[in-house]
């Protein structure tokens, strides 16, 4: 299913200069477009529609131990909670939470790597408000964590 991910600013990478009034397409787990939300929502008439306050930009990597919580999956939802995608392997010390990470589409990764959305990659995004709380994090597609 296509969605269109607008936001007040769009980041193709949290260093790069805001797309105002933006969007990122998501069709299923890849990453569709990144534009202008007038321009997106020409190339994609019908798609479902996901408006965002704040800043959109790609999902973060977790680059420390995941936070003490009762379950594997409780340790991978709260990363998820804070706009992270992906988690280093030094740090995913059991096989409980790689099956967690697994099961949640959250990407493992050898060393750490700079976050971008590129067209035709996986649509791993998170949004956040004025104050740097996440609002919602996309993994491969799939909405994972919604503030309410």
């Amino acid at each position: 299913m296509l969605t269109i991910h607008a936001a007040d600013e769009v980041r193709v990478g949290w260093d790069e200069e805001p797309l105002k009034d933006a969007a990122v397409v998501v069709d299923g787990n890849r990453v569709a477009a990144v534009g202008p939300l007038t321009e997106v929502m020409e190339r994609f008439p019908g798609a479902r529609m996901r408006r965002w306050p704040g800043v959109l930009g790609p999902g973060l990597v977790h680059e420390g131990s995941l936070p003490d919580a009762p379950s594997p999956r409780e340790r991978v939802h709260a990363v998820l909670k804070g706009g992270a995608v992906a988690l280093l392997e030094e740090y995913v010390t059991s096989p409980g939470l790689r099956s967690a990470a697994e099961r949640n589409e959250v990407v493992v990764l050898a060393r750490t790597r700079i976050p971008v959305l590129v067209e035709g990659e996986r649509a791993d995004l998170a949004v956040f408000d004025g104050d740097g709380q996440c609002l919602a994090t996309v993994c491969a597609g799939r909405l994972v964590h919604r503030r309410r």
